[in-house]
């Protein structure tokens, strides 16, 4: 299959090195709309910040997520194709979730190397699909929009991060998504200050939707990822996905476990958002005595 253009440039620019618009439709997915609801807000929140208009799709669906792909193929590129039709013409799709994002970029690329799938998805959504709208993750956005800055002096200056993506930023290698954002976290993160350990885990799955069916099977992977941390002596364990930060928070068994953060809210922090307090009076561990530790809060 001929490759779809989606990549993460190191020097800001987002797919196909292109600058991002300022204004961008927005899905944020079941998990950003209900259990990691702080880290929808401070993701738009930061975006506020940095200046970009996020319109949030009007009547989403759950994107098919990792359930649909194997039980039955006919919905799972239809589940994320709505989604791709309700974005207004001209703009472009910032998404945060892996999940999303994989089930987003997949069902793009087939529409776009599959004339009957376009005949369908033209019948079912009353358009046509257009094989040019740019999808963009969060990432992408935050190294256009941080580039320039050098905050070494900033509100996170000293604080010690274990970077965790998981493994759900991967792709099949026809979707061409290089390094699978790795290193976003460390670039965006370290121009605001904050150090950020080498540890063996950065990419070790979390067991994701096992968590409610296998929980047996999640809590060991769970508490090898927080081991790790603690080993290397961070301070907290920085998430890329909502899913692996309720997993890290829920399943863990360890005493005295570190504090889990979705990237957007210490992002937001060192912006200077306002939200925070409900934002971290959501967190299963607590990460307030640490923020206090460094006067973050």
């Amino acid at each position: 299959m001929p490759s779809a253009t989606y990549s993460a440039k190191a020097d800001g620019s987002g797919p196909m090195g292109k600058k991002i618009d300022a204004r961008l439709a927005y899905f944020p997915g079941c998990s950003l709309a209900t259990s990691a609801k702080e880290n929808n807000q401070s993701l738009m929140d930061s975006c506020r910040s940095l200046g970009y208009e996020l319109k949030t799709l009007e009547d989403w669906n759950c994107c098919g997520s990792s359930s649909a792909h194997s039980i039955n193929q006919a919905v799972a590129w239809r589940l994320p194709a709505r989604n791709l039709a309700l974005v207004p013409e001209g703009m472009s799709l910032l998404v945060a979730c892996p999940s999303c994002m994989l089930r987003m970029v997949q069902a793009h690329t087939e529409l776009k190397h599959d004339t009957e799938k376009q005949k369908a998805y033209a019948q079912l959504f009353r358009r046509p699909f257009d094989p040019g709208l740019k999808i963009i993750h969060f990432f992408e956005l935050l190294d256009q929009a941080t580039a320039q800055m050098n905050r070494n002096d900033g509100l996170l200056k000293g604080l010690k991060v274990a970077p965790y993506y998981g493994c759900m930023l991967a792709a099949p290698p026809q979707l061409k998504v290089p390094d699978y954002f790795h290193g976003s976290i460390e670039r965006v993160l370290s121009r605001f200050g904050t150090e950020s350990v080498r540890w063996p885990y950065p990419s070790r799955c979390c067991g994701t939707f096992l968590s409610a069916a296998r929980p047996d099977v999640v809590v060991p992977l769970v508490n090898e990822v927080m081991t790790g941390a603690v080993t290397v002596n961070a301070d907290c364990i920085v998430t890329a996905c909502a899913m692996c930060q309720l997993n890290l928070e829920l399943r863990c068994t360890i005493k005295a476990p570190l504090p889990v953060f979705h990237f957007s809210e210490l992002l937001a922090l060192a912006l200077g958002c306002e939200s925070r307090k409900e934002w971290f009076d959501r967190h299963l561990i607590d990460p307030r005595p640490l923020l206090q530790k460094y006067h973050l809060l």
